[in-house]
């Protein structure tokens, strides 16, 4: 059973009934289902399958491939000790076992692991499809990496042989909710829209994460369990997340807990100074390494210029990770159930629920009717008489009109009262005077369950509720 990843499965048909032999590069996150997708899309009818070894060497790489092949009918006494051999080997096989009434499937998994260090590799592979496979009309070539931006450097950005011979690529995100929805349904999980959210805040959409899940426990007992417990199947994730990523994981991991340190992101030269590091070649590595893996996003500010640009942390379970890990050791696993009736349970989750808005800004756009007019994601931060003030969310339209987001997740309908409304027209006003005369300016307030309806409510133009999120 595939949950969601409809797009993603239609491009693995088209691949299925093309004529002409497919080369599909699929990358994302860690975690995100990548090699499930495939193996439950294909099931039996994969021809080879072989994944990258975690920090294997080379003869590791060539000793799990020959296994593999030897495995569904290669010959086990042809073990090959180079990448030219052991592709040269499983075309042999191929042209071997070929039926003129179905595709051959080849499933390369982790490829950043398998292409070590001066292995030869990509050679081997870029002389596989461009002399062999790419000239014939029945294979289906799929290599895939939890390496996102290796994945792109070497492979989809390739400048040698391999470029422009990728036919498909795919880019696995993490669920939404509304997959998340249809995930626990179907495991029979019963969880309210709230509380969907809840454990998106936590764990985001990362399948894996929600498989842990035990139907016979609420949602609070689940995260003590999984995360909390002092046997959790997830009190080591964050580590071995990194190392499983990137060779140097300390330096990538000091970032990402920097950033944690600060919920609207910092600039590069923030970066430097909070780890007292030198700016280089290195740091922005490390930055396009994490933003292309989606752990992190970069952005500006509303009429900010783009070397101001900032980063903001934005995978869940890492926030969670960094702000939560100490309990462990304070609690004996039940933890959450006891927080999660705190005021700064309440501070947290409003906090976690803007970027849950960020994760949905399609949805939001789709409720306001604006899908179909060009629009640009800003936040911004500015100056209220004598203190700062910040929309963490701006929809700058091309019709001329910018609605400014206001966010809460509260347990009921919200209500604002006079404070709050003065609050929000002067920001408004402060935003409109920044941003000049040239479009009009409007407040949409994201809520869970919309607001109570009274003097200031009115004055909102737009309302987004949690139920229009999924």
């Amino acid at each position: 059973m595939i949950i969601g990843r409809k797009r993603e499965q239609e491009i693995l048909q088209n691949c299925l009934v093309s004529d002409k032999s497919e080369f599909v590069v699929l990358y994302g996150r860690r975690r995100v289902g990548k090699t499930y997708l495939v193996r439950e899309f294909f099931k039996d009818n994969l021809t080879f399958y072989s994944t990258g070894v975690l920090g294997g060497d080379r003869e590791a790489q060539l000793r799990m491939w020959n296994d593999e092949l030897s495995g569904v009918g290669g010959s086990p006494h042809s073990y090959a000790d180079n990448w030219f051999d052991a592709f040269r080997n499983l075309r042999l096989l191929i042209e071997a076992k070929l039926s003129n009434n179905k595709k051959t499937i080849l499933f390369l998994d982790e490829l950043p692991w398998m292409a070590t260090r001066n292995s030869d590799f990509i050679p081997a592979l870029d002389y596989f499809w461009n002399r062999w496979a790419s000239s014939r009309d029945d294979i289906v070539l799929i290599i895939c990496g939890s390496a996102t931006s290796w994945m792109t450097d070497k492979i989809i950005n390739n400048k040698g042989g391999l470029h422009n011979r990728m036919t498909q690529s795919i880019l696995m995100k993490p669920f939404t909710l509304s997959e998340c929805e249809e995930y626990y349904r179907h495991y029979r999980i019963p969880l309210t829209r709230y509380q969907i959210a809840e454990a998106y805040m936590v764990f985001g959409g990362i399948p894996y994460y929600m498989s842990l899940f035990e139907s016979k426990y609420s949602l609070y007992q689940n995260i003590d369990n999984i995360y909390f417990a002092s046997d959790a199947k997830l009190q080591n994730e964050f580590d071995n997340l990194f190392k499983s990523l990137y060779s140097n994981a300390e330096h990538y991991i000091d970032v990402v807990e920097a950033l944690a340190q600060k919920g609207i992101g910092l600039s590069r030269s923030d970066i430097i100074s909070a780890l007292k590091i030198s700016d280089g070649g290195g740091l922005t590595r490390i930055l396009k390494d994490l933003e292309a893996s989606g752990f992190v996003r970069k952005y500006k500010s509303y009429g900010q210029k783009k070397r101001d640009s900032l980063y903001q942390l934005v995978d869940f379970f890492s926030m969670f990770d960094v702000r939560f890990r100490d309990k462990r050791e304070d609690y004996n696993g039940d933890f959450w159930l006891g927080f999660s009736s705190t005021v700064a349970y309440s501070v947290w989750s409003g906090f976690c629920f803007e970027k849950v808005c960020l994760y949905h800004i399609s949805e939001i756009r789709r409720k306001l009717s604006i899908l179909g007019v060009l629009t640009a994601i800003y936040a911004w931060r500015g100056k209220l008489e004598n203190s700062g003030v910040q929309i963490d969310l701006i929809l700058d339209r091309n019709d001329n009109i910018v609605n400014v987001c206001e966010i809460k997740f509260s347990s009921g309908q919200y209500t604002i009262d006079k404070k709050y409304s003065d609050a929000i027209r002067n920001k408004r006003a402060a935003f409109a005077d920044f941003a000049g005369a040239k479009k009009s300016v409007q407040t949409t307030m994201i809520t869970t369950y919309g607001l109570k309806p009274n003097m200031y409510s009115a004055e909102i133009t737009s309302q987004v509720t949690l139920d229009d999120l999924f």
